[in-house]
């Protein structure tokens, strides 16, 4: 039997809650960006959005960098509640299906801004505040097909919320207690990233080589970079990477180069934003992949921060347009982890299962199913103080039975409140368990 051709239409929102920008926030980011200091005026502002200021020949790209579209900003949660109460009600989902009868999924990749002294933009701060929120509100509107995924912005060296950084081997600690608290507060593991600031690193691939089997990161375009702070790869750096739509798995020594990880690398574009956007000609390789190999992935990312509505007619009015020339190829909307699963045939294989126990002041963990992802599980603790920790396990045997001990040289177990173990499975999916203490 011929196998059917799919093309797998992936939503990524990186989830990072309100964001606020006031006038004088405004020109400061010009001159910044653009080297351009003019007093911070409404009429400034507007004559720099229809291109009637002489910049010397960068009037193009200070206008689209600062357009009315791009500063709308869901200052609040009131805003980004009054898009959600819509995006996810019945009567936009059904609006929107694809050939399968499914609705547009979105995966929320949601992150936590902890860690920072100087907030101008008025951030909501907090371990687990925007992931509570979306879990709330996909709860509120019952709705259990759209995915929660993880989304990581590394800490800058002023902890400023408004600068970028691409630094993990600086944010371990901060790594480190957002997994804790997923494990001990939500039950809960990452599976599927999206970088922030669309960047990773040397020391990102080893981190999520790890823990995250699926990763929508690669930002391959082949349009000329026109904003100044992503010029000579700063931020998002992929101009090696593959353009193709059906992942590979990266080297250990470049994640731009296909190697031998166990991770999987996605192509992930933007819309709704100033740079590497998705274009009809990326959408046409996507189905001219799918029409030939049987399957690809076509996903692309924004922000909750601006309103999604108008990048869900975009990309649908790309399809449309695209699709009339591969009759063959049909559309399924997915979540990431779904898609991802999906598309590398991994949807047969066992899921992760293990158990935890304690023999005396020894924790004992056993693989029951399937595989875990990367060399040892995560382990959560907690102190009776509401102080979270990790540490390494002791491996009994390779790739199945691990141990810790509680004692004099690591916490006492008198002085915990809750131990939890994570982990993501080899072929998607994860398993949690948690030990209550008292």
């Amino acid at each position: 039997m011929t196998r059917e051709k799919i093309l797998y239409v992936v939503h990524c929102i990186d989830t990072e809650g309100p964001l606020d920008e006031s006038l004088n926030s405004t020109f400061k980011r010009l001159k910044e960006l653009f080297g351009i200091d003019i007093p911070a005026t409404r009429d400034n502002l507007s004559k720099i959005q229809h291109k009637q200021l002489d910049l010397g020949g960068i009037e193009d790209s200070v206008a689209e960098c600062f357009s009315p579209k791009l500063l709308k900003y869901n200052s609040s949660w009131e805003k980004i509640d009054e898009m959600l109460d819509e995006l996810l009600s019945a009567n936009y989902r059904n609006s929107h299906l694809d050939d399968f009868g499914n609705e547009w999924i979105f995966s929320w990749h949601c992150m936590d801004h902890v860690g920072i002294d100087n907030n101008p933009r008025r951030k909501d701060l907090g371990y687990g505040n925007i992931f509570e929120h979306y879990l709330n509100k996909l709860q509120e509107h019952g709705d259990s097909n759209h995915e929660i995924n993880w989304h990581f912005h590394p800490l800058s060296l002023t902890k400023n919320a408004t600068q970028a950084a691409t630094s993990y081997t600086n944010n371990m600690q901060i790594l480190n207690q957002i997994i804790c608290r997923r494990i001990l507060d939500y039950r809960w593991f990452p599976v599927v990233n999206r970088p922030g600031f669309h960047a990773e690193r040397s020391d990102t691939n080893l981190f999520l080589e790890q823990w995250m089997p699926f990763d929508y990161a690669n930002q391959f375009c082949e349009e000329i970079q026109a904003q100044p702070d992503a010029n000579n790869g700063r931020f998002g750096n992929w101009s090696r990477a593959s353009p193709s739509w059906r992942g590979y798995n990266p080297s250990h020594d470049d994640y731009q180069s296909a190697g031998i990880c166990k991770r999987t690398i996605f192509r992930c574009l933007n819309v709704g934003t100033r740079l590497r956007l998705l274009r009809e000609n990326h959408v046409r390789e996507a189905f001219i992949e799918a029409n030939e190999h049987g399957s690809s992935i076509l996903s692309f990312a924004d922000h909750d921060w601006r309103d999604i509505r108008p990048d869900v007619d975009y990309v649908i009015e790309l399809l449309e347009k695209v699709r009339l020339d591969f009759p063959e190829v049909r559309i399924r909307y997915a979540g990431a982890h779904e898609a991802a699963i999906q598309h590398l045939e991994f949807s047969g294989k066992d899921p992760l299962l293990f158990d935890s126990y304690f023999l005396n002041n020894q924790l004992i963990v056993e693989v029951t199913s399937g595989e875990i992802f990367g060399a040892q599980p995560f382990l959560a603790i907690e102190t009776q103080e509401g102080t979270y920790f990790t540490d390494n396990f002791d491996e009994l045997e390779k790739n199945h039975k691990w141990s810790y001990i509680f004692d004099d040289m690591t916490l006492p177990l008198t002085l915990l409140r809750r131990i939890g173990v994570g982990s993501a499975g080899r072929y998607g999916g994860f398993h949690v368990k948690v030990i209550d203490l008292v």
